[in-house]
């Protein structure tokens, strides 16, 4: 899975803030990701947080059109 720093994951299961869109700080064994409706932050083990990514909002995509 390509997950890079900027990128913006959509969960499949909610923050207990009611959010579900997560932005990534870093990448590596674990992912350490903020939350965009809260701003927490936390760090969350690769395996994990791959399991549960719905989709992958990539910060390339909004640079490419400029």
């Amino acid at each position: 899975m390509n997950v890079n720093v900027g990128d913006i994951l959509v969960m499949k299961k909610n923050h207990p803030c009611g959010d579900n869109r997560f932005l990534v700080l870093r990448v590596g064994m674990d992912f350490k990701v903020r939350c965009l409706k809260c701003s927490r932050e936390v760090m969350v083990p690769r395996a994990k947080i791959e399991k549960n990514i719905k989709s992958i909002i990539s910060q390339s995509d909004d640079t490419q059109h400029l």
